[in-house]
């Protein structure tokens, strides 16, 4: 088990820290399985040589760089954190107080990231995050965000919204459609359990 302190020291070189401080340009989470409205959201990231980083990261032994994960954690639980306040302000992410990896993840596997919202308020929100590997825990974190309204945010940032992009939120909009069809298509016994992996629950004599 291998414990992240906060910020920035996750014992990268400066090669991959210039990777994860670019990173806020890309999507790390390919579509969301599950998404419930200021409670929890449950997204899919498979990881694939198409992906640049992971020939660096490194060669011969493709790993997916643990703030690459971080940060796929961190753009689900900001759009759940987004969403649940009409996304009127921008999210930041503030701090992780807590990151832990049991694993890595290499070109070929699918990640399932599970957030939880604990705590939302007018400042800010905390969520809990879990990325899982074939059923297994592979890391736990929790990230905190800032809430920074948009005159506040324009002065710092620019009137560019880099944390919600259009792409971002399609993945959403995406998401929010597939829900819809499966309540539509509700009575097939089919749940999901906290591990990432879905089941069919028999029905009750």
């Amino acid at each position: 088990m291998t414990s992240l302190p906060v910020g920035c020291r996750l014992g990268l070189d400066r090669w991959l820290l210039r990777r994860v401080l670019h990173a806020m340009r890309w999507i790390w989470i390919d579509k969301f399985l599950e998404f419930r409205s200021g409670q929890f959201a449950r997204a899919i990231k498979n990881l694939t040589l198409a992906e640049e980083h992971l020939h660096d990261h490194f060669p011969g032994y493709p790993v997916m760089p643990a703030s690459l994960i971080i940060e796929g954690l961190a753009q689900t639980g900001g759009i759940l954190v987004g969403e649940a306040g009409g996304f009127a302000e921008k999210v930041v992410l503030a701090k992780i107080p807590r990151a832990e990896f049991y694993g890595v993840a290499c070109a070929g596997d699918q990640l399932i990231y599970e957030v939880t919202l604990t705590d939302l308020r007018s400042e800010g929100a905390v969520v809990a995050c879990k990325a899982f590997l074939d059923g297994e825990l592979l890391a736990e974190a929790e990230i905190v965000f800032a809430h920074l309204d948009n005159s506040r945010a324009n002065q710092i940032f620019g009137p560019k919204n880099f944390v919600f992009t259009q792409q971002l939120l399609g993945v959403l909009d995406l998401a929010k459609a597939q829900q819809r069809a499966r309540e539509a298509n509700q009575g097939s016994g089919e749940t999901t359990e906290s591990n990432g992996q879905p089941h069919r629950t028999r029905p009750v004599p």
